[in-house]
């Protein structure tokens, strides 16, 4: 198929040209049936390296969480829609429990194997892991080989302040009796691991060595200092994810390391949690690549609020939900509208900017409008590309 009459972001910039799909690739030249998209932009497929967005799918009512193979696909829907065609799906493995707890991350990612092949979308996973709970780094490394999970992130959201002074955390007793816990257990099982936090530094050297010799990518999430960075690169964790302040964005970007910001942060024009701005960010050139967080439509919005507002070029703000973030994840073969490359495209209305079609690796997950009419022509029948 050529898809002929659009503007294309080309790897060197947009401009016209007939942009042709074959086999689930890019070809060098003209090949099958002429599609006419004049008055639509087709740029390169969306890559979300980090969303949760999906939970609300999975469970969409407390204690709704029987069928994830149908949250998956409805969460593929969303996703395809908003013109994402690789995706992170960012599960917990944490002692908050019930949809952050072990068991949970496990039924999820048994899901996700389920579903890959039923759907276009490429779906992945990335596991979220709480590095307080070292007792479960073995049982964490077997999941990870299990499901061929290539992209870990560490976190730490146990409350230490308020554990440290023998205060109870806020919000301790509703997070308890949503998982199905007595609180007051809950609450010692919370000092159990903060009092243990001296054994995390070693065991986390030891389980970062394995997952790095298996080819795992690490990341850290919520770096607030440049010495919580310069830690997490001294295990070879490469990746920042959501830096809380400039300063550790400044000591990643000293450092070599990739640097992702959330795209609702940059869409708000501020952390929900008073953090540095990831639209700061941006301007001053600390940031590689964009993530959906907990909002897919925000990823394309926050393209365009760069563009539209003068911050950097199509081409650049694009490069963040697009090659940067193909590029950090290992992902050669796409994030750009190149031959050779996967037939990974999303098709927008020039004068909306809304989505009117998405191909990945050929195959079309999203399409609607006028774009449908132009694909499939007055008689509905299959999009063979």
């Amino acid at each position: 198929m050529t898809l002929r009459g659009a503007e294309v972001l080309w790897p060197e910039g947009p401009g016209p040209g007939d942009l042709s799909l074959s086999g689930g690739v890019i070809a060098d030249a003209p090949v099958g049936r002429v599609v006419d998209l004049s008055g639509f932009l087709i740029l390169p497929g969306i890559v979300d390296l980090h969303g949760d967005g999906f939970e609300r799918h999975l469970a969409p009512r407390r204690g709704a969480m029987k069928d994830l193979d149908q949250g998956l696909i409805a969460t593929e829907a969303e996703l395809a829609a908003n013109g994402v065609t690789t995706a992170m799906l960012a599960q917990f493995y944490s002692w908050e429990g019930g949809m952050r707890g072990p068991e949970f991350a496990e039924r999820v990612f048994a899901a996700l194997t389920q579903v890959r092949a039923q759907v276009a979308t490429d779906l992945r996973a990335q596991l979220r892991l709480e590095v307080a709970m070292t007792g479960d780094y073995a049982a964490a490394e077997q999941m990870v080989a299990r499901h061929g999970i290539g992209y870990v992130v560490y976190n730490d959201h146990l409350p230490h302040d308020a554990l440290a002074a023998g205060k109870r955390p806020q919000g301790l007793t509703g997070q308890a009796l949503r998982i199905g816990r007595n609180p007051e257990k809950h609450l010692e099982f919370m000092q159990d691991l903060h009092v243990r936090m001296d054994r995390v530094g070693p065991a986390l050297d030891a389980l970062s060595a394995r997952l790095i010799a298996q080819g795992v990518r690490l990341g850290s999430h919520d770096d607030h200092t440049a010495e919580d960075r310069q830690r997490a690169r001294a295990r070879g964790i490469a990746i920042a994810e959501f830096p809380e302040t400039l300063e550790a964005a400044e000591e990643a970007r000293r450092g070599g390391d990739a640097v992702i910001m959330g795209a609702p942060n940059l869409v708000r024009g501020a952390s929900h949690k008073g953090n540095v701005s990831a639209l700061e960010m941006v301007a001053m050139g600390l940031v590689d690549a964009l993530a959906s967080d907990y909002h897919y439509p925000s990823l394309r919005r926050a393209a365009f609020l760069l563009a539209d507002g003068g911050i950097c070029d199509l081409a650049a703000a694009w490069a963040l939900i697009s090659s940067g973030p193909a590029r950090i994840l290992g992902l050669a073969d796409r994030g750009g509208l190149r031959p050779g490359a996967r037939a990974d495209l999303v098709v927008l209305d020039a004068g909306s900017k809304r989505v009117a079609a998405t191909i990945a690796g050929g195959r079309v997950s999203y399409l609607a409008g006028d774009a449908a009419t132009r694909f499939l022509g007055s008689k509905c029948g299959a999009v063979s590309i």
